[in-house]
C-alpha cells in the first residue's frame, strides 16, 4: 500500500487514558496519556515534536471532544472516525494495537471522517 500521510498519529481513547501511536518513515512511537487537561496539552506537544501532521481517533462516546478542541486550536488536521468503520485488529485486543491500526489506516488514506456539525457561536442574537 502507498503511504499518503508521512507522519500520522492514531489514538485509542478512553475515559481516563489515551494511547497514541505516531508512525513516521523512521518507525513508530507509542505513548499513553491521562485525559486531564494538563496531559492533553502534553499530548499535543508530543504530536508536534514528532512533526505529526494528521491525527485520527475513534468516535466512541464523547471522550474525543476535548482532544478535537485542542487539535483545532493548534491547526492540526484530524479525523474522528466511526468505530464500526475500523476493522478489529486480529488477535488479542489492546489499546496499543488499536492505536497502531488507526495510525496505519490513516497513513494509507483508508479512513473516512465522521460528520461533526459546526459549532453555534454562544450569545449570538438571532432575532435581528
Amino acid at each position: 500500500m502507498e503511504v499518503i500521510i508521512e507522519r500520522a498519529c492514531g489514538m485509542d481513547i478512553h475515559k481516563d487514558s489515551i494511547t497514541a501511536c505516531i508512525m513516521t518513515p523512521e518507525g513508530k512511537v507509542i505513548q499513553s496519556f491521562s485525559t486531564k487537561t494538563v496531559f492533553l496539552l502534553q499530548l499535543i506537544d508530543w504530536i508536534k515534536e514528532h512533526g505529526c501532521t494528521h491525527v485520527a481517533m475513534e468516535s466512541t462516546g464523547v471522550f474525543w471532544k476535548p482532544i478535537v478542541n485542542i487539535l483545532e486550536a493548534e491547526n492540526i488536521e484530524f479525523l474522528v472516525v466511526n468505530a464500526q468503520h475500523i476493522k478489529a485488529v486480529p488477535g488479542r485486543k489492546t489499546d496499543v494495537k488499536d492505536a497502531e491500526w488507526i495510525a496505519k489506516l490513516l497513513r494509507h488514506g483508508l479512513l473516512k471522517a465522521s460528520f461533526i456539525p459546526d459549532r453555534i457561536a454562544p450569545n449570538v442574537n438571532y432575532e435581528n
